[in-house]
C-alpha cells in the first residue's frame, strides 16, 4: 500500500506524463485546503478572506506546474513558501491605501510581527528600542515603520463617529475643521532667515522647500531620499521648534524693557 507521500509523487508523475488539465486540475483540489489555510493564517486587518484565497490559489497552480516529483521532496515543502511568499507581496505591492517605498513596507510588516509576537509573549506592548535590537534597525526607523504601517487601511471622510450620541450622524470629514493659520502667522512676525539658523542643515532645507518653493513632503522626500511620513514628522518638528524661537524673539524687548 502506498504511502500519502507515495500516492503524491505518483499523481504528480502522471501530471507530467500526460501534461493534461484534469489531472493538474485533480492536484490542485487535492491541496487546496492548504493554500486556504496559508490564505487565513496570513489574514489580518480588513483584507477580504476572498481575495487572500484567490492568491494563494493562484500560488498554488504555479506550484503544481512547477514542482519537480523526481526530486526527494514533499509537494508541502515546496509549495508553503511559494504560496506564503505570493500572500505576503500581496500585502506588501496591494494592501496598502498610500503607497510606500517597498523596503519601508517590509520593515513595518516586519516590525508589526514582532510585536505580535512581543504581545503574545508577555501580554504588554513591547518598546521602540526593543523592537529596534530584534530588528537591527535604529529607533527612529522603528518609529517610522509604524507609522507607516498606519497606511495599510485608510478610513472613509464619510466613516459615522461612535464616540458617543452628541456625535450621532457626525462623519470624520466634520471633524476637520479650518486651515490652521498659526504657523503662517509665525513667519509673518519674524525674518525667516533668522530663525533658520536654529534648526539643523536637513531641517532647514525641508522647511525652505515646503514653505519657500512649495514643493509637496512626497516631493521632498524624494530629493532627500525619506520617505513621505518622516519628511512629515521632521517638518513638524521644525516648525514647532520656529515657533518657539519666534515667541522667544518677540518676548525679549518686553523683557529687557522690564
Amino acid at each position: 500500500m502506498l504511502t500519502r507521500r507515495q500516492a503524491e509523487k505518483q499523481l504528480f508523475l502522471q501530471y507530467h506524463r500526460s501534461g493534461s488539465r484534469r489531472d493538474r486540475d485533480a492536484l490542485i483540489e487535492r491541496f487546496m485546503p492548504l493554500a486556504r489555510s496559508l490564505a487565513r493564517r496570513y489574514r489580518r486587518g480588513p483584507e477580504p478572506l476572498e481575495d487572500l484565497e484567490q492568491v494563494a490559489c493562484l500560488a498554488l497552480l504555479k506550484a503544481v506546474e512547477g514542482f519537480d516529483p523526481s526530486r526527494d521532496l514533499a509537494f508541502s515543502s515546496y509549495a508553503v513558501p511559494s504560496i506564503a511568499g505570493a500572500l505576503k507581496r500581496h500585502y506588501r505591492d496591494c494592501g496598502w491605501s498610500v503607497r510606500m517605498p517597498r523596503d519601508l513596507q517590509e520593515l513595518a510588516l516586519r516590525i508589526e510581527r514582532f510585536n505580535d509576537e512581543a504581545w503574545a509573549t508577555t501580554g504588554a506592548a513591547p518598546t521602540a528600542t526593543h523592537i529596534a535590537e530584534r530588528a537591527g534597525v535604529s529607533v527612529e526607523a522603528v518609529i517610522e515603520a509604524r507609522e507607516a504601517h498606519l497606511a495599510l487601511r485608510a478610513d472613509s471622510l464619510d466613516q459615522p463617529l461612535r464616540s458617543n450620541e452628541d456625535d450621532a450622524g457626525a462623519s470624520l470629514l466634520d471633524t476637520i475643521g479650518s486651515r490652521d493659520v498659526d504657523y503662517e502667522r509665525a513667519f509673518d512676525r519674524v525674518v525667516l532667515d533668522s530663525l533658520l539658523a536654529t534648526l539643523d542643515e536637513r531641517d532647514q532645507t525641508i522647511v525652505r522647500l515646503y514653505y519657500r518653493d512649495e514643493l509637496t513632503q512626497s516631493e521632498i522626500g524624494e530629493r532627500l531620499g525619506l520617505s513621505q511620513m518622516h519628511i512629515s514628522r521632521l517638518l513638524r518638528q521644525a516648525t514647532a521648534q520656529l515657533v518657539a524661537a519666534a515667541g522667544e524673539t518677540s518676548e525679549a524687548p518686553q523683557r529687557a524693557a522690564a
